[in-house]
């Protein structure tokens, strides 16, 4: 997937980003670079490889450090909501904006 100076222009544009013409060739040229590695990762079958909780995990035996799964902290909500300006049914309220 090749990207055009048009979808430059406009993914600058959308990303509130000022390129200017001189710039534009050098982000077309990066961009489609990335799109080139995506598409050389993409192509490699990893079906059956074991997915890895951390990179060390391949070298050697690794175990999880995890703390127990318990409150530490009171209950807070309505003192966290008091500054909020509509709040029901101790959710946040917020003006939409997807139609």
């Amino acid at each position: 997937m090749a990207l055009t100076p048009q979808d430059v222009s406009r993914i600058a544009q959308l990303a509130r980003l000022e390129l200017s013409p001189d710039e534009a060739p050098d982000m077309l040229a990066q961009l489609n670079g990335f799109f080139r590695i995506v598409e050389q990762m993409s192509a490699v079958d990893t079906s059956g490889v074991e997915p890895l909780y951390t990179p060390m995990s391949a070298l050697q035996s690794v175990s999880l450090r995890l703390r127990e799964d318990r409150v530490t902290e009171a209950d807070q909500r309505e003192a966290n909501q008091r500054s909020a300006p509509m709040v029901e049914d101790g959710l946040f309220l917020v003006p939409r904006v997807i139609e």
